[in-house]
């Protein structure tokens, strides 16, 4: 069970050992857990098992955003992603939910949508009337395969037909609707439209030709929402720099933008997806899934994946609606184990529950996002991570890192030329500070 909170304050002044102990302490992780996330044991080896002609493989900086309450409980929660500033914003933005009582968050069933795609049917509309009367048939032949899915309350819950007009004729669609339980569920769904192909080609009249699994699951649509109270959002800027008034509309304005504008909109989702996609690789997930499939539910709803409003006190409140598929079995969990170890941090139970948790990382940084871009500007944040980078590179460590990147910052010139050139200032000044203060030892 956790010990403490998500809101650690200070957490990213921590040296990275201290980080990992408030983590094994928040998480239950055990000193083998540690030990991987120190070490990464994901091998050249474990890589030639998942992916064919592998040459080496590659790594993401993996992080841990802090002061997530959703739906009343705390979480911290794993973000692997190179971009500076993406697991900063994210924690920011959750701690400013945190006295509006975090994120709220509902989910549909894991439903996935298997497609077989039927070509040269004599009568779609007869076709459909004889599939819609085999359908109790069609379902039961699916459970003599016995498959662990079914076991586990999962399997095959319905079937939809539609027609379809294209440049080559009408196609008669059959929708396979498969709980997958805890999986993603391509596997599963695969399966079972292969299974089902030739009966579906016999009531038809047709040819099965493609029985894939759809990456639009507009049955697994995940919600989410947040607010922002108005005297919190003032008081996250320097006092009377300015107005929550101003602060709100701005971010309402930014969302306008990009609902009504696609070269916005592609970017604001792009804000989204730095967080969602985090979650999902951390935990072993198909991010190009969950991409696909939330930019495809944007072009059906034509609408961005958030939305900004005022409620009636004024507060600004934040909304998520997309559909993410993502498992706790399965994947690369099977080889690496680094994201056995991520599922561990979060405490998720569900697959459910995961989706839920990377929709409010999503909307956590699209606010973030949106609150710079429209008060002071997106780089301010960026600069000011890359200048610790820059310091760190330039061989600073400690306080150090914190003095010069203020400098850089302060001068406007963040380079390692200048970093380095700072470090022949301030180190022999912080080596006498701390002589004085603690004496020779």
């Amino acid at each position: 069970m956790p010990m403490a909170g998500s809101d650690i304050s200070g957490f990213h002044k921590l040296d990275i050992d201290e980080r990992l102990k408030r983590v094994k302490e928040f998480s239950g992780l055990s000193d083998e857990d540690v030990k991987i996330l120190k070490t990464d044991p994901f091998d050249i080896h474990a890589a030639n098992k998942m992916v064919e002609n592998v040459i080496g493989t590659i790594e993401l900086p993996l992080a841990v955003a802090t002061n997530f309450l959703i739906n009343g409980k705390d979480y911290l929660i794993p973000m692997a992603i190179e971009e500076s500033s993406v697991v900063a914003a994210a924690s920011h933005a959750a701690k400013l939910t945190r006295p509006a009582g975090g994120f709220w968050v509902t989910s549909d069933p894991p439903l996935m949508i298997g497609q077989i795609q039927l070509v040269n049917v004599p009568s779609i509309i007869g076709a459909m009337e004889k599939i819609s009367a085999s359908k109790q048939e069609l379902i039961e032949s699916t459970a003599k395969h016995g498959s662990v899915l079914l076991s586990l309350g999962g399997g095959l819950k319905d079937i939809e037909t539609k027609e379809i007009e294209t440049s080559e004729g009408k196609m008669l669609i059959v929708h396979l609707i498969v709980d997958v339980r805890d999986a993603m569920g391509a596997n599963a769904v695969n399966t079972l439209s292969e299974q089902l192909a030739p009966r579906l080609e016999e009531l038809s009249g047709g040819k099965a030709l493609l029985k894939i699994v759809s990456n639009l699951s507009t049955r697994r649509v995940v919600k989410a929402k947040a607010v922002w109270k108005k005297e919190v959002l003032e008081a996250s800027f320097d006092p009377g720099s300015i107005k929550s008034e101003e602060i709100i509309d701005s971010i309402i304005s930014a969302w306008n933008f990009a609902k009504a504008d696609p070269w916005r909109c592609a970017t604001h989702q792009k804000g989204i997806m730095n967080g969602i996609d985090a979650v999902v690789i951390a935990t072993g997930n198909d991010w190009r899934a969950v991409e696909a499939g939330v930019h495809g539910y944007c072009r059906l709803k034509n609408e961005p994946s958030t939305k900004f409003h005022k409620d009636f006190r004024g507060n600004l409140v934040g909304e998520i609606e997309a559909p993410i598929s993502m498992g706790l079995v399965g994947g690369a969990t099977r080889v690496n184990p680094v994201p056995g170890v991520c599922l561990k941090i979060l405490g998720v139970k569900s697959a459910q529950e995961l989706a839920q948790i990377a929709a409010c990382v999503g909307l956590a940084n699209n606010f973030a996002a949106l609150r710079a871009l429209a008060t002071e500007g997106i780089q301010k944040g960026h600069m000011k991570l890359h200048a610790y980078n820059i310091a760190v590179t330039a061989g600073a460590h400690g306080e150090l890192i914190d003095m010069i990147a203020s400098r850089m910052i302060q001068e406007g010139k963040v380079s390692v030329t200048r970093a380095k050139e700072l470090m022949k200032e301030l180190e022999p000044r912080l080596k006498r500070y701390s002589h004085k203060l603690f004496g020779q030892h």
